[in-house]
């Protein structure tokens, strides 16, 4: 990447495009690239340098990003009034691309909390999820009687314990008893139930429902003890009785989880999702690669890395498929790829009714140039393997989950899977949490973080500045990854999000 033109980055120099790292306006000289824009050019936005005939590809990358729909000039503004989606032939090339991880000799480490099993936590949390949305309001007012910000003296004798988070979902009912719905929602209950940032955990349900506790225990192997507690409100005697049993068994698990000390653990404890929304035209260029520097840095010390967001690495899975260690990993991440293509054509959507507006007016313009800036948090280590939505990841180096590109919806299947760490970039701003999982959020440039400190807690925008190097910021990013799994605090949690965060995937008809 040039930094040669403080007007704009161009990134390979096979590309017709480059990028302004301002906004430019009519006569402005691009010094270097021989152009003269024409017209309005808002910043993270794309201006050709080359003359682009209708039905020629428009490259950024060197990849293509989709195809001319009218002739483009040197100089333009190409966005949506002249740029579309096209589909195009990938050349997947299996393995080509992968090479052994360079692993370093003696490993950073992280002050983690060591379960009596041997997990490693990050934080220390008690949890009450509820089997369906009619258990809701009794989970959060159980919850809400811990809460430090309403009543300081709760929890006064707990240092130790990181909150009380009540996590609800809208599912649970009206869907079959058997298949993949309840499956999936049954699968990702039970993840958040074995993490190990809950120092004890309840299940509350009303006793009717589709999803019977005593289902979801027996599908995720789940047994009751004195730090996993469940019960119903039909069978206890109503709202207030039930709400009374949660706090008087809260209390009974305090005791306990404030037992634990941190203590130094190898950063290969360490499973971070990665995740991008909000994202924009510097995506691409400062914090998904500095991201994927940092992940390069995690897996060489024997980490583990969670890529997601199916929808949002369409069109550059080819990208990756070349990174994978065997054709049968490949073999899954296409299979998942095709799923998405059917699903799409079942409830008669599309592709490429991804980027949003948000995205839009940040400067990406079709799926495939946001796909191509998203795989970026990958980094460049091999793929080691593909899982479904909320699996058991027990994988490491860099792995894929499947799931959508909405944020909480994707993040919760990667906690569900052992995330213990988020790692969230964005350009147009983000205000999110993921408990039991702390969040790091990540700017993609300044004028972000001077307007929305309060929510970023690192910017990448010195990269467009020129102030930082790729690689330099991947080395913060990577030292913010060990503090802030230590205990270091997030913005996000200083804020208190992560609760309502919690969206487990809902799949199929609700009945």
């Amino acid at each position: 990447m040039s930094h040669a033109d403080m007007a704009v980055i161009r990134i390979h120099p096979a590309d017709n495009v480059v990028i302004a790292r301002r906004q430019l306006v009519s006569g402005t000289r691009l010094e270097g690239e021989g152009v003269t824009v024409q017209g309005l050019v808002p910043p993270g936005h794309k201006v050709a340098v080359r003359a682009i005939a209708a039905g020629q590809p428009v490259r950024r990358y060197n990849q293509i990003i989709g195809v001319a729909r009218q002739d483009i000039a040197p100089g333009q503004h190409v966005h949506t009034q002249n740029l579309e989606f096209s589909d195009f032939e990938r050349d997947y090339a299996v393995g080509q691309g992968a090479h052994p991880t360079d692993y370093v000799a003696q490993p950073a480490t992280f002050d983690g909390i060591v379960r009596a099993d041997g997990r490693i936590a990050t934080r220390n949390y008690i949890g009450i999820l509820t089997s369906v949305n009619c258990s809701a309001t009794v989970a959060r007012a159980i919850a809400d009687h811990f809460r430090r910000d309403i009543h300081p003296e709760a929890l006064a004798s707990c240092p130790n314990v990181d909150g009380v988070v009540a996590l609800t979902h809208g599912a649970g009912c009206a869907t079959g008893s058997e298949g993949e719905p309840l499956r999936v929602l049954r699968r990702t209950l039970g993840g958040y139930a074995r993490h190990a940032n809950f120092g004890g955990l309840m299940v509350v349900g009303l006793g009717c429902e589709t999803n019977q506790i005593g289902g979801l225990m027996e599908q995720e192997g789940l047994r009751e003890s004195g730090l996993l507690h469940t019960f119903n409100i039909q069978d206890t005697g109503g709202t207030r009785k039930t709400v009374a049993r949660g706090i008087e068994l809260v209390e009974q698990m305090l005791e306990q989880a404030n037992q634990v000390r941190r203590q130094p653990v190898p950063a290969s404890h360490l499973t971070v999702g990665l995740q991008c929304g909000g994202s924009d035209g510097y995506s691409g260029i400062s914090a998904n690669p500095a991201l994927g520097a940092a992940v390069d840095l995690l897996v060489r010390h024997g980490g583990t890395a969670i890529l997601s967001e199916t929808p949002e690495i369409y069109g550059g899975e080819h990208l990756l498929t070349r990174r994978a260690e065997t054709p049968a990993i490949a073999d899954k991440l296409l299979a998942r790829v095709r799923w998405w293509e059917d699903y799409c054509a079942r409830n008669d959507a599309e592709m490429d009714n991804n980027p949003s507006a948000g995205n839009k007016a940040g400067g990406l313009t079709t799926i495939l140039e946001k796909s191509l800036g998203a795989i970026a948090k990958s980094g460049t280590t091999n793929l080691t393997d593909v899982f479904e939505y909320a699996e058991p990841v027990r994988t490491r180096g860099l792995v894929f989950m499947d799931t959508p590109g909405y944020d909480p919806v994707s993040a919760t299947g990667q906690v569900a899977g052992g995330a213990n760490l988020i790692c969230f970039t964005t350009g147009r701003g983000s205000a999110y949490g993921c408990a039991p999982a702390p969040s790091l959020k990540l700017s993609t440039n300044t004028a972000l973080w001077q307007r929305q400190s309060d929510d970023i807690d690192i910017n990448c925008g010195e990269v467009v500045d020129g102030a930082q190097s790729v690689a330099q910021m991947g080395e913060r990013i990577f030292q913010l990854m060990l503090k802030t799994a230590s205990g270091h605090r997030t913005r996000s949690e200083e804020h208190g999000y992560g609760q309502n965060e919690f969206v487990p995937w809902a799949l199929g008809a609700v009945m």
